[in-house]
């Protein structure tokens, strides 16, 4: 799982990330990237909306994501802060499409 140094926890700074990152739209996922103003390391955040699916549902998706992340994690750029937003075909994606999906949302945005 993701350390808490690793991941976004105050409102300001998912809306800093979704407003102005980079954004790479998949089937299942939107990824935002944007380069952190803190001396930091890599941060995750996470947005399930009601449209993915029911409260267990979300909690799944958004465990699967977090899970993918902590893999991905090592080779993602420091400074960076990634914000991913389930779309509602996720609850039913295989862990494969999920993992392909963030990993080329993170490595297209990133523009390596």
């Amino acid at each position: 799982m993701l350390a808490r140094v690793n991941r976004l926890v105050r409102a300001e700074d998912y809306r800093n990330v979704v407003r102005r990152g980079r954004r790479v739209v998949g089937k299942n996922t939107v990824v935002y990237l944007f380069p952190s103003d803190e001396p930091c390391g890599v941060r995750f955040g996470f947005i399930t909306a009601r449209s993915v699916g029911g409260a267990v549902v979300r909690n799944r998706v958004r465990r699967r994501l977090k899970a993918i992340c902590a893999l991905e994690l090592p080779h993602v750029k420091e400074g960076t802060d990634i914000v991913i937003r389930a779309l509602p075909g996720s609850s039913t994606a295989s862990w494969v499409t999920l993992q392909s999906e963030v990993v080329r949302g993170i490595s297209k945005g990133s523009g390596t």
